[in-house]
């Protein structure tokens, strides 16, 4: 173009509007699991240039078809184990409501075969009970609606009745349980039976009560197991009076909580064991007949905090669960709990009467309910709108409410 005339050159102003809101996404958060699918959550604001700066503003502002997603999928690396399960079993009846079941085992990514299922301990795994209606029977005049013939519960059992308890002298157990069957006595039976009362009176069984001793000397059998529960703001503490354990027999006592593990056998009369929460298994094991150990037991308020302000702490034989309710100055994120623990000859069942996790139950990483058998710490994640049968293995077992 050198032979042609060149144009001055001019800079012309050719909008003065300034840009419209357009929506502003930060770098993507942490991912929700460790490996495998997750989800990492990332920030999307609406913002618009002003002279030179970024100002924000009104989300309704910026097009609403054009927001980005909040939570993306990720995956940090590949996980070496997972959950795997068989096919949902038939109706367990003909007829009316029942339960299906299916078998869970642990799978390795490299070689597909099923492994010790304590290598998938730390994943979530998805329910293998669940409600069924085979249609209603012939004898039923009308339609039955799912969870008719459930049977109804009542309140959970409360401390209350504990502190009255200890106020009238009472040592006997706060929660009703089943009388054992008579036994009809043997001549020259006499010793046999003392020991058979004894066992009833003082093993399997759970202790309300503030303070009190346990004698769990010359019981039949050769582990004997109790528990101890208090409120949810309170710790105990054993003192061991006395002590007639066989340590190279191999007998042994065992003390057990949500944040302490202690066993022991030499050096135990006036030892002092702290649960350091509100409740404690004691198990003892013995070898040699007429051997074991003479507990006292005392509780206090707790030293250290180790429940949230939402948690709840449920003893007795039966009880309704309500997904607690979060206080309006409580920080964002806590997971409320609730401890179930009964006594140790018994288990638990927990039954969904009706579970609404809202319109996403189904789809978010974030909103579901964990199960947690306390004994196996074993956990089962449920979501969505569905009903549930869970069993424990042991007495204690946490349930989380999360968002």
């Amino acid at each position: 173009c050198q032979s042609v005339p060149k144009p001055e050159s001019r800079v012309e102003v050719c909008d003065l509007n300034p840009c419209p809101p357009r929506w502003k996404v930060t770098p993507a958060g942490p991912c929700s699991s460790s490996c495998g699918l997750g989800l990492a959550v990332q920030l999307v604001t609406c913002v618009q240039i002003l002279h030179g700066q970024e100002v924000l503003q009104e989300e309704h502002l910026c097009p609403v078809a054009e927001k980005p997603l909040t939570s993306v999928p990720c995956v940090v690396r590949t996980c070496s184990y997972e959950w795997s399960f068989s096919e949902w079993s038939e109706c367990s009846t003909s007829c009316g409501n029942g339960i299906q079941t299916r078998q869970d085992f642990c799978l390795s990514s490299l070689t597909h075969k099923p492994v010790n299922p304590l290598f998938c301990r730390r994943f979530p795994k998805a329910i293998v009970v669940r409600g069924c209606s085979a249609g209603p029977c012939p004898e039923q005049e009308g339609p039955v609606s799912p969870g008719a013939e459930l049977q109804p519960v009542t309140p959970a059992t409360h401390l209350a009745r504990a502190a009255a308890g200890t106020e009238h002298g009472h040592k006997d157990l706060d929660v009703p349980l089943p009388a054992a069957p008579r036994e009809q006595k043997k001549p020259g039976g006499g010793e046999e039976d003392t020991a058979k009362r004894c066992f009833q009176r003082v093993c399997g069984n759970l202790f309300l009560n503030a303070t009190g001793i346990i004698n769990m000397t010359g019981v039949e059998g050769r582990d004997c197991t109790v528990a101890i529960g208090r409120p949810l703001r309170e710790e105990i503490s054993v003192t061991i009076l006395e002590s007639s354990l066989n340590c190279t027999a191999g007998e042994v006592l065992l003390f057990s909580g949500r944040m302490m593990w202690r066993t022991g056998c030499r050096k135990l009369p006036l030892s002092l064991i702290n649960s350091r929460t509100n409740t404690l298994i004691v198990k003892q094991r013995v070898v040699l007949p007429g051997n074991g150990v003479i507990l006292q037991y005392n509780s206090r308020t707790a030293t250290k905090k180790y429940y949230q302000d939402c948690d709840q702490q449920l003893f007795g034989p039966q009880g309704e669960i309500v997904n607690p309710v979060q206080l309006p100055d409580q920080r964002q994120g806590v997971v409320c709990r609730t401890f179930i623990t009964v006594a140790p000859r018994q288990r638990i069942s927990i039954r969904a009467l009706n579970t609404d996790l809202g319109p996403e139950g189904n789809h978010t990483h974030f909103n579901y309910i964990l199960v947690r058998d306390v004994s196996t710490m074993k956990t089962v994640v449920f979501r969505g709108k569905q009903q549930f049968l869970w069993q424990s293995t042991g007495s204690q077992a946490e349930i989380e409410f999360h968002e």
